[in-house]
C-alpha cells in the first residue's frame, strides 16, 4: 500500500530505526502533504527527544526555532508528530527569534534539552538543494521528484542518535 519508491524500504528502515520513527513518518507524510526533508528531520528529532526523556508522546514541552517558513519550518510538522506536542495541545510553539535553523529545545518535568542539527548534515542538505535547483530549476515538478528522492534517502540513511548535537540543561 506504500508509494513504489517507498515500498522497497519499509523494512529497512523499521529495523535500522524502529516502528516508531516509521510511523511518525509516515503520518507526517500525511498531514505536511508530501515526503520532505525538513519534516523527516523534525520526526527524527521529536523521537530522539522522547527517548531521551523517555516518555510517550503528550508529555514534552516544544520550542522550536523553525521559524513558519518553509523549507525549514517544515520541521514543526515533524515534531508535532512525533512529540505530540502539537498547536492544539498548547505543547509547541514557534519562537520569534529572527536566527531560523534546525534546533528545538524539549522541556519535560523541569529538565531541558537543546537539540540541533549538526553542521555536517545541515551543510549536506544544503548542498544537495543546490545542486537539484541548479539542475532542475527551483520548485519545478523535477525538483520536487528529485526532494522526495533525498527525502527518502536522509530518512533511511541519517540516525537520529548521530546526526543531532544534544545539550542537557536543568531547569532551576
Amino acid at each position: 500500500m506504500y508509494a513504489a519508491d517507498v515500498a522497497p524500504i519499509v523494512s529497512r528502515v523499521i529495523a535500522r530505526h524502529g516502528r516508531s520513527e516509521w510511523r511518525a513518518t509516515v503520518l507526517t507524510n500525511e498531514l505536511h502533504g508530501h515526503l520532505g526533508i525538513y519534516a523527516i528531520i523534525g520526526v527524527k528529532m521529536g523521537i530522539r527527544a522522547r527517548e531521551f526523556f523517555n516518555t510517550g508522546v503528550d508529555n514534552i514541552n516544544v520550542v522550536t526555532y523553525a521559524g513558519l517558513r518553509p523549507p525549514v519550518s517544515c520541521i514543526n510538522d515533524g515534531l508535532q508528530v512525533s512529540t505530540g506536542g502539537t498547536l492544539g495541545h498548547g505543547l509547541i510553539s514557534v519562537a520569534g527569534d529572527e536566527n531560523i535553523r534546525p534546533e528545538a529545545t524539549f522541556t519535560f518535568k523541569n529538565k531541558t534539552l537543546r537539540m540541533k542539527l549538526k553542521p555536517q548534515y545541515v551543510q549536506q542538505i544544503r548542498e544537495d538543494i543546490q545542486e537539484a535547483i541548479r539542475t532542475y530549476g527551483n520548485l519545478t515538478e523535477p525538483y520536487w521528484e528529485r526532494v522526495r528522492y533525498l527525502a527518502i534517502k536522509y530518512w533511511e540513511e541519517f540516525d537520529r542518535n548521530e546526526m543531532f548535537e544534544l545539550i542537557y540543561l536543568d531547569l532551576l
